[in-house]
């Protein structure tokens, strides 16, 4: 039996509307090992084979990549990514339920930034102490070490 070569196996999966992962990573903008891990977690479907074992992707998969790279950017978790790729697929869902997951995400990030906030402004009263020179005092390692400056 004749070896079929890698690449006309590849070259016979695309011209079937299939792509390599390496293609698929270039078109999602995600990478090969993150694809795999998505596959793993059953939020894409485990890839098609070719007859080398090598795992190809529809574009279907392609546009449900490019739908978790945007929910990874907006700052969604696996779990609510997966929640809101089964309200994507489910034509018959009630929006009332994507708002709702939205509007628990959005309260999210106000607490986050809220606590940064707070970071940023103790910080910036630490450094606002600090003289920045040679002298070894230092308010901001002082906060650190949990003492102040004049114990």
């Amino acid at each position: 039996m004749p070896v079929t070569k890698p690449r006309a196996e590849l070259s016979k999966a695309r011209e079937q509307g299939y792509y390599s992962i390496g293609k698929a990573a270039e078109l999602s903008g995600i990478t090969p090992k993150m694809i795999r891990h998505y596959e793993s977690m059953e939020l894409i479907p485990k890839a098609s084979r070719t007859a080398g074992d090598y795992r190809v992707y529809s574009a279907a998969d392609i546009h449900t990549l490019r739908f978790i790279r945007r929910a990874r950017g907006l700052g969604f978790s696996m779990d609510e990514i997966g929640t809101l790729l089964g309200l994507w697929r489910n034509q018959r869902r009630a929006s009332e339920q994507v708002k709702r997951l939205a509007l628990k995400h959005i309260a999210e990030l106000d607490h986050k930034i809220a606590e940064l906030q707070s970071m940023r402004a103790a910080l910036a009263e630490l450094a606002d102490h600090c003289h920045g020179d040679d002298r070894p005092e230092c308010p901001i390692l002082a906060d650190l070490a949990g003492m102040s400056l004049s114990e």
